[in-house]
């Protein structure tokens, strides 16, 4: 534990431009995607007994910058954001949306009818209904009475 009455305010001073530092280092190095591996974009999914709706953010996309694909129980969203056209003047004062290429594959609890998938996209939202394949569909048994 510090003790602050041997601690001049220049110390202090000292400590939290370090602090400062340390957080640009650190923003530096995490504006790119292979530094967050697995974390974007961040989606938030429903599963009912029909199937599985997912939602994602991606803001400064285009539906035409984003892929889609299924295969088995896995889906996964891949794209490419690209850097801002800004002039050569111009340094960044904090940069903390990524760019470069992406993907993200996310394990689903049960089959999808891949056929049957559909996606849309409003105001830097990608909305992803997944239904549910007909075999994986929950099925109700009917009990017969013995005689």
């Amino acid at each position: 534990m510090l003790n602050r009455r041997f601690m001049t305010p220049n110390v202090w001073e000292e400590m939290e431009r370090f602090q400062r530092e340390m957080n640009r280092l650190f923003d530096d190095t995490f504006t790119r995607w292979p530094s967050l591996p697995g974390e974007f974009p961040a989606v938030n999914i429903w599963t009912g007994d029909e199937g599985v709706i997912l939602t994602t953010e991606v803001p400064g996309l285009n539906p035409e910058d984003i892929d889609i694909s299924v295969v088995g129980q896995t889906v996964t969203i891949s794209g490419n954001r690209e850097a801002e056209n800004v002039d050569q003047e111009t340094r960044y004062h904090r940069q903390e949306r990524p760019v470069g290429k992406f993907a993200r594959s996310i394990e689903l609890p049960f089959m999808v009818n891949a056929s049957q998938v559909q996606a849309t996209f409003e105001n830097g939202v990608l909305y992803i209904k997944m239904p549910r394949a007909e075999a994986e569909k929950p099925k109700k048994i009917t009990i017969k009475a013995s005689a």
